[in-house]
């Protein structure tokens, strides 16, 4: 593995570390190249064992990761990171159809991109992950009346913790940002494309994808996810989250 020589910048700031996991050379190289360019820290995984082994050493903030790997490949590095971690990952595939996007998200990755893409963008949507996955700013803590509850659950809008029956959960930013906006809008009734647009700003996109992120959520916050009683599915319509406001 591969790594630069400093993790802070010329102005003192400490770098974000991002794991660039490519069998590629020349495009491991181009990754690196934009994203160092970018003001972040890269290290370099050439397959899914030094990935797991580079991951552990390195300590990223966020994780690129190609699909088709040697050794061990995406999909099971994903599920292993996924076990251990909420850092963000970018799932890199030259796979354009659907369910292999869909099956992406469902093992933990917080984005995808397709290849061929562009590294511009790539670097784009590492920064819009890593601000979302950054700690909330320390603030005076608000009084317990502020605190937000949904049948066992409970939100900290101040800390951004949310926990159930006492008990912290863990979550990936995306996860996140969609629990957050539910318990900004409880009892209300949204449309996929609506959520997709109002909490990540996607105006076009593939509406499956708020699905997935639906039963990820599930997963985490419903004592039986098959049976949900906090995050409803109003068929024909889309998703509530608690009771019908009155």
């Amino acid at each position: 593995m591969n790594s630069g020589p400093s993790s802070a910048s010329p102005g003192g700031m400490r770098r974000h570390r991002v794991l660039v996991v490519e069998d590629d050379p020349m495009m491991a190289e181009v990754i690196a190249s934009y994203l160092n360019h970018a003001g972040m820290l890269v290290a370099v995984a050439s397959d899914g064992v030094m990935a797991l082994d580079g991951f552990a050493a390195f300590n990223p903030d966020l994780v690129i990761l190609d699909r088709m790997l040697p050794r061990l490949d995406g999909t099971h590095v994903c599920r292993k990171l996924r076990e251990q971690s909420s850092v963000p990952i970018i799932l890199v595939t030259a796979l354009g159809e659907q369910d292999d996007r869909i099956h992406g998200l469902e093992l933990g990755a917080d984005d995808y991109v397709t290849k061929p893409f562009s590294p511009r963008e790539l670097v784009l949507r590492a920064q819009a992950l890593l601000r979302r996955s950054a700690p909330a700013q320390q603030q005076p803590p608000e009084p317990p009346s502020h605190l937000q509850r949904i049948e066992d659950l409970t939100f900290d809008p101040t800390t951004r913790q949310v926990t159930k029956a006492g008990k912290p959960l863990r979550f990936t930013g995306r996860e996140r940002d969609l629990l957050e906006f539910f318990f900004a809008n409880p009892g209300t009734t949204f449309r996929k494309d609506e959520l997709m647009q109002r909490v990540w700003q996607w105006q076009v996109g593939d509406s499956s994808m708020v699905s997935v992120y639906v039963r990820r959520l599930r997963e985490k916050i419903e004592t039986d996810p098959a049976n949900p009683t906090v995050l409803i599915t109003v068929w024909g319509v889309g998703y509530r989250f608690g009771p019908t406001q009155p």
